[in-house]
């Protein structure tokens, strides 16, 4: 039987890794006191992250309408096809998460009723219950065939595994030693490892990220789609999912791989943070200002051509004379020179 046990995050993680999680804490941060600051422009981003959201996290599994049916979905509209009252049972769980997170937890119940949820209208036998019998997770290859990508835990075998699991996750979520960062992938390979549902674990599983997140005090998943960050990079989501789930019944993978991964997709998520709001909060501002808002914003540094990228109706002249203004006050760092140069906002 495979045994959970996360106390090797103490010990085991390279420090440049250690490093993003100190990263993406502070962008964090930042993003809270903004959020207090700025409410109306929060508002429009977290209408069309719960958008994103829904199709991104349906789309990965094959499950699809069109966009306008998706809106209409998040509305309220009632849904229609099949893959209509999935996308919507998967709205509705997405919805109470972003409610009610701070009165729900990682529990066997809670996992039992976000599948139940997403599949109580198209399967009512199987929602809201682990699987019946074993099933395997396979891949498609492109001409046709099939290859068996992982042997998930038995059907028999998989209450108990789902028990230790989270007394596991409840063990070292209270060690003040292991980034919460660091938990929340490790949690998700296993659930998918483990894979208790016939239908509906991928979906399952990224509800109990937004809502572990949610948990750790990081409500990006709020604003910005993290399942549409999945989506857009599910290729190298899936590839390190593989490459974190060799052994795993023996105790031996490596999740190195799946935590990488995952800090890339919260690091991406505050990068679109950061442009969503500035192209809400300054569509009416000056161009000087525009452009010193991108660079004050930037959580790396950009060039004239990132600049430009980003403010196309702002002339190349505009963006050097505001450069130069603000490296004269002090209030940015160049870095490089001539094309090569950089900017970033002084420390």
């Amino acid at each position: 039987m495979r045994k959970f046990d996360y106390s090797f995050l103490k010990k085991e993680i390279p420090g440049n890794i250690v490093g993003t999680v100190s990263i993406i804490s502070d962008l964090n941060a930042r993003n809270q006191i903004r959020k207090l600051q700025y409410e109306k422009a929060f508002d429009e981003l977290r209408k069309k992250a719960i958008i994103e959201s829904v199709k991104g996290s349906n789309e990965i599994e094959g499950i699809v309408t069109t966009e306008e049916r998706i809106r209409d979905l998040v509305a309220g509209a009632a849904p229609i096809t099949h893959d209509e009252k999935e996308i919507s049972g998967y709205k509705d769980a997405l919805n109470l998460i972003h409610t009610e997170h701070e009165n729900l937890d990682v529990s066997r119940d809670v996992i039992l009723m976000f599948h139940r949820m997403m599949e109580e209208s198209v399967n009512p036998t199987e929602a809201g219950t682990f699987k019946s019998r074993d099933n395997l997770i396979m891949e498609y290859l492109p001409d046709g065939s099939r290859r068996i990508r992982f042997t998930p835990v038995k059907a028999g075998e998989t209450e108990t595994a789902i028990e230790q699991l989270l007394l596991a996750y409840y063990d070292a979520r209270q060690d003040m030693e292991i980034p919460v960062l660091f938990l929340i992938p490790c949690f998700i390979v296993d659930f998918l490892c483990i894979h208790p549902f016939l239908d509906g674990n991928g979906r399952v599983s990224r509800l109990l990220t937004v809502l572990m997140l949610y948990i750790a005090g990081y409500d990006i998943g709020k604003y910005i789609s993290v399942e549409n960050q999945i989506n857009k990079y599910k290729d190298s989501y899936y590839a390190a999912l593989e490459q974190s789930s060799t052994g795993w019944h023996e105790n031996k993978n490596d999740y190195m791989s799946f935590i990488v991964n995952f800090l890339q997709i919260l690091y991406r998520c505050f990068k679109d943070l950061d442009e969503s709001f500035m192209d809400i909060s300054l569509k009416k501002a000056k161009k000087s200002e525009r452009i010193e808002a991108v660079l004050m914003g930037a959580i790396a540094p950009v060039s004239k051509a990132d600049i430009k990228e980003k403010l196309p109706d702002v002339s190349v002249k505009t963006i050097e004379l505001v450069l130069s203004k603000m490296l004269k006050d002090e209030k940015i760092e160049k870095i490089g020179t001539y094309r090569d140069a950089r900017y970033m906002k002084k420390r």
